[in-house]
């Protein structure tokens, strides 16, 4: 295997797409232009799923690059049982999150603060009102979208982390728990909070309908 500058999607030289079967066959042949290729048509979107966790570039470099090496060294074992892209993505995930374990130094910050707030008597100290715009159309603004992404990474680690894997990375419940080491009860629950607090958070922008 041959080491690989893992670049931007925007400042790579975009090939002819391959096809899936053709570009295995060569990796599993141990075709070192098979890996470049590998990397070429893949390691944009990897880098960006890497970065939403790690939010440090050189981690979320290093930490693909831990990816592509498991990647290759793990090709004897994938049986095609998903598309190549879906292995992948999961093994840059996995990577990512040991990143995320291996550097944690210090007590995370509480999730209460940034969840809904009650009076003594039950109501909401800020009710929930209807935004003046549907959440797609909402999200169709480059401005919305970037609150919600500043939104994101204000939440807490724990929580920010199942949120971005449910709701961003689309991986179900019990994908979820199998990385996280933890149940899927556990996975609703901080993605519910995580849900709660990220609305609290963009709902102030919102409900005036400009962000």
């Amino acid at each position: 295997m041959i080491a690989v500058d893992i670049e931007p999607e925007s400042g790579w030289v975009r090939h002819a797409p391959v096809r899936e079967e053709a570009l295995l066959a060569a990796l599993r042949a141990g075709e070192e232009s098979a890996y470049h290729r590998l990397v070429v048509e893949y390691g944009g979107r990897m880098l960006s799923v890497s970065r939403r966790f790690l939010r440090n570039e050189e981690d979320a470099r290093d930490a693909l690059q831990d990816a592509f090496v498991q990647a290759w060294k793990g090709l004897p074992r994938f049986q095609g049982q998903c598309a190549l892209g879906t292995w992948l993505h999961r093994i840059v995930v996995n990577s990512s999150l040991m990143r995320l374990r291996t550097r944690k130094s210090r007590p995370e910050e509480s999730i209460e603060p940034l969840l809904p707030q009650f009076l003594d008597d039950g109501h909401a100290v800020n009710p929930s009102v209807q935004w003046p715009e549907t959440c797609d159309r909402l999200l169709e603004r480059e401005e919305v979208r970037a609150l919600v992404r500043q939104a994101i990474d204000r939440l807490p680690e724990t929580y920010r982390t199942v949120l971005l894997m449910r709701d961003i990375e689309e991986m179900d419940t019990a994908e979820a728990a199998e990385a996280l080491g933890i149940t899927e009860n556990a996975v609703k629950v901080r993605l519910h909070r995580a849900r709660q607090a990220l609305r609290e958070l963009v709902d102030p922008s919102l409900r005036k309908g400009v962000a």
